[in-house]
């Protein structure tokens, strides 16, 4: 076996520890490109859970925007369908009473008056009877004595129309009057299909 050199030696022990070195270093680069990549894999989960949290939280967002959007929509369009339903109502019953003047000048509401107060007259049995007409029929008094032979009293109150009979004894108002039918129709209305009083 031949000996070896200084030279030689140096450069075996040189040869050794650049070795020992470059495993050593590759172990160290192995072990951090490790720990970076944990790092990275936590770091994109952990990204990823913020994303969908962030995106669960403005899809909610965005969710109850629109209901609030839609609800407001829905409480204007039942406004201005109510609004609509409210001029066509009062336009109906405007119209309803300027037929109802028309029919008040009719021989045939004359007849009606004179059945209502035949009716009152049986309904009161003999007992004493006070027969109101409205103050828009004051031209129709004369007419209505002659014909039942009853006395008819002015209201100070205009129904606008037909009668009410008082019977004192029985404690009883028998109305007639088209003032009260009307409004009670009018309280009463709806409008049907699709709208508010379906």
């Amino acid at each position: 076996m031949t000996e070896l050199t200084i030279d030689e030696k140096i450069s075996h022990i040189q040869g050794a520890a650049m070795e020992e070195a470059r495993s050593q270093g590759n172990e160290i680069i192995k072990q951090h490109r490790k720990a970076l990549e944990s790092m990275y894999q936590t770091h994109c989960q952990e990204a990823r859970i913020q994303a969908d949290t962030r995106i669960k939280a403005e899809t909610a967002s965005a969710r109850q925007q629109l209901n609030t959007a839609v609800s407001k929509g829905q409480l204007r369009m039942r406004r201005e369908l109510s609004g609509v339903q409210m001029e066509l109502k009062n336009s109906l019953f405007k119209e309803v009473l300027e037929l109802l003047n028309d029919y008040m000048k009719t021989e045939d509401y004359r007849k009606q008056l004179i059945s209502y107060i035949a009716d009152a007259a049986r309904f009161a049995g003999g007992q004493p009877l006070t027969i109101y007409i409205s103050k828009s029929d004051e031209d129709k008094k004369e007419y209505l004595e002659k014909s039942t032979g009853m006395t008819m009293t002015i209201s100070e109150e205009d129904f606008i129309g037909g009668l009410r009979s008082v019977i004192p004894g029985k404690n009883i108002l028998i109305d007639h009057s088209f003032k009260g039918a009307l409004e009670k129709e009018y309280q009463e209305y709806t409008f049907k299909g699709g709208g508010a009083g379906e």
